[in-house]
């Protein structure tokens, strides 16, 4: 090392001290960290994909004597759709729970706290009982935006919404589209089969058609991107937040509208999948930090990776069992885990 480069970096130190200049490597190494962890989470999404494409109930290398047009069919129009519906769904939920817990200021939220959910199954239960199953992904979506718009109007008085009572006003609308909802099972008969499957969640009618009404949720998900800043700032609080310049009402109306379309989209395709927007940011929370610039992007690839192997494992060793009784399986379990880890803080 020369003697100018020595003089230079006592210089450097004289002028920012020797504990700023520990400070800043600190800060390097965690972003670094971080964007290692969201390389990493990629490339084992792309791994993930090829891999459970190619696992299931049939094995390819059994039916090779059957030709490559049997092979094709069921890797092309059987697993593949399949594949990439689970993922796009389960990254739009994790999407949307680490959004729901930025507005809330509450690790435990998810996308179904304000009753999006109850909303979804209530649509797609009319759409089964009443219209047998015409436009059910429809009637889905609808139900699951429509219980989203109540709960805001309302929740809002003088052009504001607190956020403790846009909480309270979604468990009251989930509770009345589950009243709803158990009065047409009661009523269903026949159809009362279709409905408790739809419930329990699963991508048992994965096509190429519902891939592409699931790509609406990449959007959905950039909108959210643009939106980190706000979200980092909004942990401080609501009078916090307008004092540094932001618009709180207004994002409050861009991460509801947003979230309710991405949950509104996820349940029209795969029913009610729960617990994918609870754990799974709060996971990456506490491996990559809080901050919304990183935790938004990992929650995705760490959600679509987690109900696509849920998924995986269902159709190749529990006969096909409904995603959403694995997610819930697990994801109570960490629930209360989380509850009680709380209440030690």
């Amino acid at each position: 090392m020369t003697q100018d480069s020595v003089q230079s970096q006592r210089s450097f130190k004289n002028i920012i001290g020797d504990g700023n200049i520990r400070a800043l490597h600190m800060t390097m190494s965690i972003v670094s960290y971080r964007w290692m962890l969201l390389i990493f989470l990629s490339a084992i999404s792309v791994i993930s994909v090829i891999i459970c494409t190619f696992v299931g109930p049939s094995n390819i290398c059994g039916i090779q004597i059957m030709g490559a047009s049997k092979i094709s069919l069921i890797l092309t129009q059987i697993r593949l759709p399949r594949v990439l519906t689970s993922f796009i769904v389960g990254g739009g939920l994790a999407a949307a729970g680490a959004a729901m817990q930025g507005l809330f200021r509450n690790p435990l939220a998810d996308p179904y706290v304000i009753g999006t959910s109850s909303g979804g199954a209530l649509g797609a239960a009319i759409s089964l009982v009443v219209f047998h199953s015409f436009l059910l992904p429809l009637a889905a979506f609808c139900g699951a935006c429509s219980s989203t718009i109540i709960v805001y109007v309302i929740c809002r008085q003088n052009g504001k919404v607190a956020v403790e009572t846009l909480l309270l006003s979604g468990i009251a609308i989930s509770l009345f589209c589950s009243a709803m909802l158990s009065f047409l099972m009661y009523m269903s008969g026949d159809d009362l089969h279709q409905i408790m499957f739809w419930l329990m969640g699963g991508l048992w009618n994965a096509t190429w058609d519902k891939v592409r009404i699931g790509l609406l949720i990449i959007p959905a998900i950039g909108v959210l991107l643009f939106t980190v800043r706000e979200l980092d700032i909004l942990s401080l609080g609501d009078d916090e937040a307008s004092s540094l310049g932001v618009n709180t009402e207004h994002i409050k109306i861009v991460l509801l509208a947003v979230t309710s379309f991405i949950t509104g989209i996820a349940v029209s395709l795969a029913g009610s999948i729960g617990f994918i927007g609870l754990i799974v940011p709060h996971m990456i929370r506490s491996i990559s930090g809080s901050s919304f610039r990183f935790l938004l992007p990992t929650s995705v690839l760490a959600g679509g990776i987690i109900l696509l192997w849920a998924d995986t494992l269902s159709r190749t060793f529990m006969n096909d069992m409904p995603v959403g009784i694995i997610t819930a399986f697990f994801g109570a379990p960490f629930f209360i885990y989380l509850i009680r880890r709380r209440m030690w803080l």
